[in-house]
């Protein structure tokens, strides 16, 4: 029996505890979205990024992984802060 279950985090975002030890992934895959942003980070176009893992995540779920991405440091900028910005 299952003690946690799965936290759907979009469309095509889930953390699954049963699947890449509860680290967030693509729906359907053991596709870590930690390594797509980093690909993303990196400047690799998007349309590479998906050919890189064959196909089996879309554009959609790029963005959708993006557009979280941004809303946690928005949300969590305080936690980012690496010193005072000059006056």
């Amino acid at each position: 029996m299952r003690k946690t279950r799965p936290k759907v985090l979009g469309r095509h975002l889930v953390a699954d505890p049963q699947i890449c030890h509860g680290e967030m992934t693509f729906v359907g895959t053991r596709i870590l979205v930690s390594d797509v942003l980093a690909e993303v980070a990196d400047g690799m176009a998007w349309e590479s990024i998906i050919e890189g893992w064959h196909g089996r995540i879309s554009k959609e779920a790029i963005t959708e992984a993006v557009q979280l991405a941004g809303k946690a440091l928005v949300t969590h900028s305080d936690e980012f802060v690496l010193g005072a910005a000059a006056a």
